[in-house]
Order: C-alpha cells, then structure tokens, then sequence
C-alpha cells in the first residue's frame, strides 16, 4: 500500500490533452452506472442489451441481471467484462432492520463442479473494482479450466447502498464489519440465485482493503469449513497505518478528470500505478464515470472514506495469524512486513511470497505470477485431494495380514 502513495505522489505527471481521433474512447467504454435502486427494469451494459431472472430467500430478497452483449448487437470491445467472465449478476437485498436496500454488483464464473470447486472468491481495494481481478481470472483459468472466478464489488464502487426510504440517498458507511457483511451478503446471494447447496470449496483473495475484508470473512469464520484458505495482497498492519497519513496527500495529487478513458489508462500505467498494459485496459475504464460535460472523472469519493480508513488495517495482522485456514501473503516487498508477520512467518504460520518486480496492483501488474502462485495454493491445501490410508479395521475385515 505505502508503495502506491509514494508512487503517486512523487510521479503524478501531467497528460496530453488532445487525443487523436484514433485514441478517443467512446462514451462506452466506462462501465454505466447503474440504475438507482428500485427502479424498474433490466440495468444496462456497454451494449445496452440485457437479460434477466430472478431467485429469492426468506430473509432476503435477490434479484439478478445476468447481462451480455447480445450477437444482433455490434461485438463486444476486447476489453468488455466478457472476456474475463461468464456473468455479470446485479442482487438486490432488502436490510429492513438497518433501514438499507442494496443493489450488489458481482461478476461470476461457475465453477463446473460446484462440489469440488475450486471458487476463488475476490475483494478488490479501495477505489479499484471487481475488474481489478480480470486478467488474473483469465490467467487462472488457463491452470484449472474447471475453477470458478467471484469478484465482488463493494459499496460506492459498483454496488449501491441506499436508505429503503430514499433511494436516492446513498449510506455513506465503509466501516470494516459494514464492508465484510457486505461481502458476505454478496457471497450468499450469489449461492441463491445459483441454487448451489452449498458454496464451493473456496479461497478467499482480498487484495489491500479487501485483504481486510476476507481476513476478517475468515476470523469469523462466515463461510465455515467450505473455505479452504485465505490470501492477502500487499497490505499489513503497520505499513498500510503508516502509509494512510499520505493517502490525502495522494488524492489531492492524482487528476480529477480525464478528458478520455484512454487518457485515463495512460496515467495508470505513466504513473505506474498499474503496470501491466492489458490490466490497465480491463480495470481503468471501470473506475470512471462520464460527467455532463463528456469528460472523465471517479467512480468512488475515496475522501468519503477517511473516517474508517485506519480501523480498516488496525489488528489485522493478528486477526490474519489466527483465522482458520491455510494462509498466503503476497507482497510488493518485504519491507512491508511488521513484527508480529515477521514472527509468524519464521513459526511457520502462513506462506510468504514477494513478488519485488510488481507495485501494489500485484494482481494486475503480474497476473500470471499471481494466478500461478493462488492455483499451486488452492492444490496444496486442497482437501479434496488428500489421500487417507486405508484404516485398520477395514483391513482386517478384508481378510489381509496388518
């Protein structure tokens, strides 16, 4: 994390304000917002076509959109969602105790065998998107053909919460068990409205805010014995409190508006803040929404978030070393690591790997690497795959010598 603010800081440059013709991206290529919440109809895509069906639960009540382009229409851009997932699900979720409707934003590939999996489940950082995981989800799909891919998206960043009586007006609250109820809200919604059983043997892939958010899934144990292990991108206790009294200095650097989604991808990779030319292509065009006036400008008020910033990362690192489940942090450097990490990892308590030639979008920056290292996770802790010794009695019973 502190190496995003350092990045950013000291390399924010300015951009090109004309574009050529050939490089001025449409309108749609920003990801629509969609519609507020309550209103009627399917939500749009890039292409404007849609379909939709519907599955409920006693105590909630989900509805979904799964949208893609449809083929009467013109051919989805090599950047749109499709090309990374099978579905794009929008669930509703009525809260009456709390007084909140949400409208939940995910994207999903199905694993082929639900009961065996594997589900990598994805929580992306703050001010990023669920598209923060779209190569990486190709990626891991070339090593397992049959794995699932669910990325969610949080409150302000895709998905929408509102109050059940003004639904026009947002609820600003990105407090940590707020955030990670979300999660989980999203998580079984999703197991609704696909009529699984049960949720597949998973992994848990948070990366910065979201290394919070599903080591806290995993602290509480929220989706029971069905997760396997939990994995944590480039964030720690110490480093992200430390980094946090630059984030202000951060925001106040980066541009607030863009003349072009591609002036936008550009300043990502210019600044390094993404370093990966297909990631920047696949996850920029999502952070932004087009103003009146046809410029650029972001998707997420991250200085709405201010309040909770240092509640998101404080105790995480003993909430990480005591969550049940196999563990894996992956790291830009090593000089994140704080003590209580430092004594954990020589006790052997979780995996360790650094990854020196990615900044803070490790995901993005490497995302073969990145898939590499979560699918030979996924394999090693696999319970599925263990093979018991045949028990003693059985034996005997079998009529063979012990």
């Amino acid at each position: 994390m502190s190496d995003l603010f350092r990045q950013s800081v000291n390399q924010n440059q300015s951009l090109p304000t004309k574009q050529s013709s050939e490089t001025q991206a449409p309108a749609a290529s920003a990801r629509p917002r969609p519609k507020p919440i309550g209103t009627p109809g399917p939500l749009p895509d890039h292409d404007g076509s849609s379909s939709d069906s519907s599955a409920s639960s006693a105590d909630s009540a989900a509805s979904i959109n799964t949208i893609r382009p449809s083929s009467r229409e013109q051919v989805a851009p090599p950047t749109h969602w499709t090309n990374y997932f099978a579905q794009e699900l929008y669930l509703d979720h009525a809260d009456p105790a709390q007084g909140a409707k949400a409208q939940y934003h995910v994207y999903l590939t199905p694993p082929t065998d639900v009961q065996k999996g594997p589900l990598f489940i994805c929580h992306h950082g703050a001010g990023a998107s669920g598209l923060s995981f779209a190569i990486f989800a190709q990626e891991v799909l070339k090593k397992i053909p049959g794995a699932g891919i669910l990325s969610l998206e949080a409150r302000a960043h895709g998905s929408i919460v509102a109050k059940q009586d003004n639904e026009q007006e947002e609820i600003v609250d990105f407090s940590l068990p707020t955030l990670t109820q979300d999660a989980l809200n999203m998580i079984k919604l999703m197991q609704t409205t696909m009529n699984w059983p049960t949720i597949p043997p998973s992994v848990l892939v948070g990366h910065s805010l979201g290394g919070a958010i599903c080591t806290q899934l995993a602290v509480d144990f929220a989706l029971g014995t069905q997760i396997i292990g939990y994995a944590v991108i480039d964030v720690v206790e110490g480093s992200a409190i430390e980094a946090l009294q630059h984030m202000r200095t951060y925001l106040s650097s980066r541009p607030k508006m863009f003349g072009s989604v591609d002036e936008a991808i550009q300043w990502h990779l210019r600044s390094r803040t993404v370093r990966d030319q297909r990631s920047a292509e696949a996850s920029v065009p999502s952070l932004l929404i087009q103003t009146p006036s046809g410029k650029y400008t972001w998707r997420t008020d991250l200085n709405a978030t201010a309040p909770w910033w240092e509640d998101w990362f404080k105790g995480m690192s003993e909430k990480f070393l005591k969550g049940r489940g196999a563990k894996l942090l992956i790291l830009a450097g090593t000089d994140r690591l704080d003590k209580d990490l430092m004594i954990g990892q020589m006790q052997g308590k979780f995996q360790l790997q650094v990854i020196p030639e990615a900044g803070h979008f490790v995901q993005e920056d490497v995302p073969e690497k990145a898939a590499q290292l979560l699918v030979e996770f996924f394999k090693r802790n696999d319970r599925g795959a263990l093979v018991l010794p045949p028990k003693v009695s059985d034996l005997i019973a079998q009529g063979k010598k012990v």
